[in-house]
């Protein structure tokens, strides 16, 4: 029934869109709907002439309001200016229709070729046309581009006999401009900055892009250009000379002042190391980790990526509120800059509250965080943080369980901007290394069957090597898990589902744990990944020591407790085609491997894989997918109990993006995967891996709504299984079975999910 009020909701909304956009339009006006531009070149492959014509369309002014938008502002009100509070509200979250006689035809065509010219299409001309339907509108551009101009040769002219020339011409071979490549103005204004990054690496700090002057020869013919780098001849003398730093005085804990930013060092100040001066009377920070990320020396020459490096740094040490440096040409020395920084530090305190709901189709719940942090702890820039949590979720849904459960608990958290190890290692200069320590109990109740107390404790480092890939070390993760109150009813259920034992199993692992993270989403790219692989791994050398052998029913024990023997790897990949600017295709495949031995038959039940829910198969409810050919609704009549996790998992997904106007977006998605035991279960027949694997996935689909308000993306999701691995007849394929008018069928099948932002 909430399915059905939500489709009825939505194609309300979406007639409202379609039929009340031209409401307020005034006989005689038009609505500008859209605008449109198709280039005329045959020359032009497809993709590169989409590509223009999209980045072309977006220049166009004004830009045509969306009819949602339309719609709202309508619903509002409109024009009338004396509505209520409550149409006011609507009003204001959408706008005003633009009129067609609102857009200056003269104006866009100009723009357009002159966007056009900027792209190496020097003889581009544009024409517009009108196409009127009732009272709306749109405008066409055709854009006659022409031949597009080719660069010849390239030439630096400049200065050899002095320095600053021959340090400039000897970043030519780093040059974005290309013989044989189109002219882009955009590649012009890109080869000014770099060279400008390059000489300020070489320690020119006033020198400045718009000292070069490029000329363009578009006259050599072919529809070719000569191109000449040049300085131009009033640059600044001080300009042309590299500078070195004189004195760095740091003011950790500044407070500005009506009289501005100070440059007197106080007397009796000493200069740490030599070269900083750090003016900290209430001695708030300890100087040692302050100047560690400090990259400047005193008399070395300015170089752009130190700068650029202490910069960061002190940004990314989670303690200053503000951050500003500046130069000063020093009364000392010629060609030589003083640099003061100006830190200003946050509130050392923060609180911060958190409360969430979730909502699936069998289970409802909410959850709740405190978070208490400490800025710069113990005076050397770390950061304490004490977190309360707290959740209940209820099964709304099915008769035969009932799986309410409420948690709560508590951790500790310390974060160190730096590698505290007895080995001295910096894997990059550029980024803060960062080690981590935290201790965290949590108490899970599930009320009708049992609780479970659990202890984890993580020790280990983190650091990126470079803006793509980030590196996770947990040199010690120790978790410790103990059941207490097992029901009769659990146990009984347990008689029927033997697996469920393994739940109520102490748990105990300890050892190493890595993870590696690569992304590129941040590019401006058409193709974009992102890839997270991690290795966990627990009791092999103390496995390896005492010789446990659990398969002979002969374990070992620490600490009176049986611990876990295992390897545990999994990865992620994901890859996203911009196939439009504002459209995407994304897929995903994630695989999880693991091997448990020695003192272990499979992995404990805090380390397994499990499949279905809102950010998986969402064509199936949380962790009720699998092992293999198992479904649980066989053990459980009338129900399952959705705790259904393997050694192995295997998923596969595939989503369509695409926008429908303003903040609403859509999407269509096609997810596919199971998991697997490592050993055969006599109790669970068909549940273990096989090299028949490909033929028990559990494949689904549907479609979805995404409300995208900037900060936050609101998901839903509607879904329904296309195979079910354990049904016996058409290789489990049940769209024969498929009947939306069947109350009972949608009971069953229709699995909707509502989610805080993307699954992946």
């Amino acid at each position: 029934m909430k399915n059905n009020h939500l489709l009825i909701a939505t194609a309300s909304l979406l007639l409202v869109v379609g039929c009340n956009a031209t409401k307020h339009i005034a006989d005689g006006e038009h609505l500008f709907e859209e605008a449109t531009v198709n280039i005329q070149n045959d020359t032009l492959d497809k993709d590169r002439k989409e590509l223009f014509e999209s980045r072309l369309q977006s220049f166009v002014r004004p830009e045509p309001t969306s009819k949602l938008k339309v719609a709202l502002w309508n619903m509002g009100g409109g024009p009338d200016t004396t509505v209520g509070f409550i149409k006011r509200f609507i009003k204001r979250q959408g706008k005003a229709p633009v009129l067609l006689s609102e857009v200056n035809y003269e104006y866009n065509e100009n723009l357009l070729r002159n966007r056009l010219e900027n792209l190496g299409f020097f003889q581009a001309q544009v024409t517009s046309d009108t196409l009127i339907d009732g009272k709306k509108a749109t405008v066409q551009f055709d854009a006659f581009p022409g031949p597009g101009y080719k660069i010849r040769e390239v030439s630096y002219e400049v200065d050899s006999t002095k320095q600053w020339g021959q340090d400039m011409a000897s970043t030519k071979d780093a040059t974005l401009l290309r013989r044989g490549n189109n002219y882009n103005l955009d590649v012009v204004i890109n080869e000014r900055e770099r060279i400008d990054v390059a000489m300020k690496n070489k320690g020119y700090y006033y020198f400045n892009a718009d000292n070069m002057l490029l000329d363009v020869d578009s006259t050599v013919g072919q529809h070719q250009v000569d191109m000449f780098m040049t300085v131009k001849p009033e640059t600044a003398e001080r300009a042309k000379q590299p500078q070195r730093i004189g004195k760095i005085v740091v003011f950790p804990d500044y407070r500005q002042t009506a009289d501005g930013y100070t440059r007197e060092i106080p007397p009796g100040t000493e200069a740490y190391q030599g070269e900083y001066y750090i003016y900290d009377p209430e001695n708030k920070f300890r100087n040692k980790v302050l100047a560690n990320h400090l990259f400047f020396h005193r008399g070395k020459t300015y170089n752009r990526e130190d700068h650029n490096m202490t910069i960061n740094h002190l940004v990314n040490m989670n303690t200053f509120q503000f951050v500003k440096n500046d130069f000063v040409d020093s009364p000392d020395s010629a060609n030589t800059m003083d640099v003061y920084y100006y830190l200003t530090p946050m509130k050392p305190r923060a609180l911060r509250t958190e409360l969430i709901g979730k909502t699936a189709t069998v289970y409802n719940g909410i959850e709740g965080s405190v978070n208490w942090s400490l800025k710069n702890a113990f005076k050397g820039f770390e950061t304490l943080t004490l977190t309360t949590f707290a959740g209940f979720e209820t099964q709304v849904g099915g008769a035969a369980l009932n799986s309410n459960f409420i948690r709560y608990g508590a951790e500790a958290a310390i974060s160190w901007p730096r590698l505290l190890s007895p080995y001295k290692w910096a894997p990059s200069r550029r980024y803060i290394p960062r080690t981590f320590a935290s201790l965290r109990y949590e108490f899970l109740d599930r009320r009708a069957f049992y609780s479970l107390n659990s202890l984890t404790f993580n020790f280990g480092y983190s650091w990126k090597e470079n803006e793509r890939k980030v590196h996770d070390l947990t040199v010690a993760e120790i978790i410790y898990a103990q059941p207490r109150n097992v029901t009769e009813q659990y146990r009984n259920q347990a008689v029927t589902f033997p697996s469920l034992l393994h739940i109520i199993e102490p748990q105990f692992s300890f050892g190493p744990n890595y993870v590696y993270t690569f992304q590129n989403s941040m590019e401006d790219r058409t193709h974009t990944y992102f890839v997270r692989s991690a290795l966990n791994t627990s009791g092999n050398v103390l496995g390896l020591i005492q010789g446990a052998n659990a398969s002979a029913d002969n374990p070992d024990y620490l600490f009176g407790t049986r611990y876990a023997q295992f390897l545990r790897g999994e990865a992620d990949f994901r890859h996203y085609w911009k196939i439009t600017p504002k459209s995407t295709f994304v897929t995903r495949a994630m695989i999880g491997v693991s091997h448990s031995y020695g003192n272990s038959i499979q992995l404990p039940y805090l380390k397994q894989f499990f499949s279905g829910g809102p950010n998986g198969m969402r064509a199936f409810r949380a962790r009720s997918v699998g092992p293999g050919l198992v479904n649980a609704a066989d053990y459980v009549p009338d129900d399952f109990f959705a705790d259904q996790t393997g050694d192995f998992k295997l998923e596969l997904n595939a989503e369509y993006r695409a926008p429908i106007s303003g903040i609403f977006n859509w999407a269509a998605f096609v997810d596919a995967g199971n998991i697997w035991l490592q050993r055969r279960d006599e109790t669970r027949p068909g549940a273990e891996l096989t090299n028949r694997f490909y033929e028990q996935l559990a494949v689904g689909g549907g479609l979805g709504l995404r409300v995208d308000i900037d900060f936050l993306v609101i998901r839903t999701d509607l879904a329904i299984p296309f195979r079910q691995p354990y049904v016996q007849s058409n290789s489990g394929w049940v769209f024969n079975q498929i009947d939306f008018g069947d109350r009972e069928w949608r009971r069953r099948n229709l699995v909707f999910n509502l989610a805080i932002g993307y699954p992946f």
